[in-house]
């Protein structure tokens, strides 16, 4: 027997992410224009850095709160009156270790090996991933597809529901498709959720991301506080802090001990000064939020147009998120589609295969970055479009 075939079946199966893996193909290569992860181009903000660092200099390096600092958990509190036009107590937040992190928590707390939690896909690869890690079978659910815009059938939802069903994993906007649920389709989901006695989790990370208005529709518009909800979410994209790896999460108070206890035996908390720096974003990054989000939609914009001009995209500007999924005429194997455009253009693409059922035959591409550079990356895309 192999080293590794000794280890647990669940690690030893755990998936290489797609995306990861022409990332690693192709990082650090001359005029490459990244495209492929899910990352803006700006470094965190000075406040931000300052914030951590005068904390770090303080000699805020120990032991801390394993729910949060009090601080971060009250600026979390003041972020959703000011967002969501809601007030939530400090008991309903939680700070882990990045958005990932808070999945995997959430994962924890809702599933037992066996269970079963439905998603919408194509999605994020990591959500199916740590279910399976966790012992826990992930059923994807697919969007519809038309015209280039996607759409929740609420019947293929709760045909997916089985008795080993416990959750709905509900992101949106969505990564990578851009759709994004309108006010009906998330109350018809949580009824779903109250008539099977589900927990939803929802992920609206790219809530702000949203280019019809000031941010998307979210469950806390339409739930009560009995429902069964837990938001995860990342200072990731918001505040350009992807490399921090700090998210939270909003949940009943109920579930305070068991979350706390969770984070305990995982990282037992974030570092304080790390907190520190996330304060400072809640509290004085919305300028610096806003012109995130002005500079994606202009080169939302500026990518999408250039492409659907070709005639030989099928796509529509997403609503929200950060995200072109592109269906390009021709292609039929989207991993090797990526390979051979970051070869013919230095643009990386990720490719729909790491997306899941229903994204086999697009590629993805992030647009949270300098128009100049987007407006470059749609020349190079057309220019080899064209010549399919």
């Amino acid at each position: 027997m192999s080293i590794v075939n000794s280890l647990s079946p669940r690690a030893v199966s755990a998936p290489e992410s797609g995306i990861v893996e022409v990332v690693n193909y192709a990082r650090g290569r001359d005029g490459l224009l990244p495209l492929w992860v899910g990352e803006g181009d700006l470094p965190s903000p000075d406040f931000v850095n300052k914030a951590a660092m005068e904390a770090l200099a303080a000699g805020e390096t120990f032991y801390t709160y394993q729910r949060g600092i009090p601080e971060l958990r009250q600026a979390l509190s003041d972020y959703y009156v000011r967002h969501f036009g809601i007030t939530l107590p400090v008991e309903h937040f939680f700070v882990t270790g990045s958005g990932m992190q808070a999945i995997q928590i959430a994962v924890q707390a809702m599933t037992s090996p066996g269970d079963e939690m439905i998603y919408l896909t194509p999605a994020w690869p990591n959500i199916a991933a740590a279910l399976e890690v966790a012992g826990a079978r992930s059923v994807g659910v697919e969007l519809q597809f038309e015209g280039g815009k996607w759409a929740v059938d609420l019947g293929r939802i709760e045909a997916a529901i089985t008795p080993k069903t416990k959750a709905l994993f509900v992101n949106t906007p969505s990564n990578p498709t851009g759709w994004t649920a309108t006010r009906e389709d998330l109350a018809a989901i949580l009824g779903l959720a109250r008539k099977h006695g589900l927990w939803i989790m929802a992920d609206e990370i790219y809530a702000r991301y949203y280019y019809p208005g000031t941010r998307s529709a979210s469950f806390l518009d339409v739930m009560e506080a009995d429902d069964k909800v837990m938001f995860v979410n990342s200072f990731s994209k918001n505040w350009s802090m992807t490399g921090w790896r700090v998210g939270w999460i909003v949940a009943p108070p109920q579930t305070g001990q068991v979350l706390e206890n969770l984070i305990q035996y995982s990282t037992s908390g974030v570092a304080q000064f790390m907190q520190k720096g996330a304060v400072a974003a809640l509290n004085d990054g919305d300028a610096f939020v806003q012109a995130n989000i002005d500079k994606a939609r202009l080169s939302r914009d500026i990518l999408c147009d250039a492409l659907i001009a070709t005639n030989r995209v099928e796509t529509l500007k997403p609503d929200g998120a950060l995200y072109a999924f592109l269906k390009i005429d021709g292609v039929k194997d989207s991993r090797q589609a990526a390979i051979d455009i970051v070869d013919k253009t230095g643009v990386g693409l990720a490719p729909g295969t790491a997306f899941g059922p229903g994204g086999e035959l697009f590629l993805r591409a992030c647009f949270l970055r300098d128009p100049a550079q987007i407006q470059t990356a749609a020349d190079r895309l057309c220019d080899y479009i064209l010549k399919l």
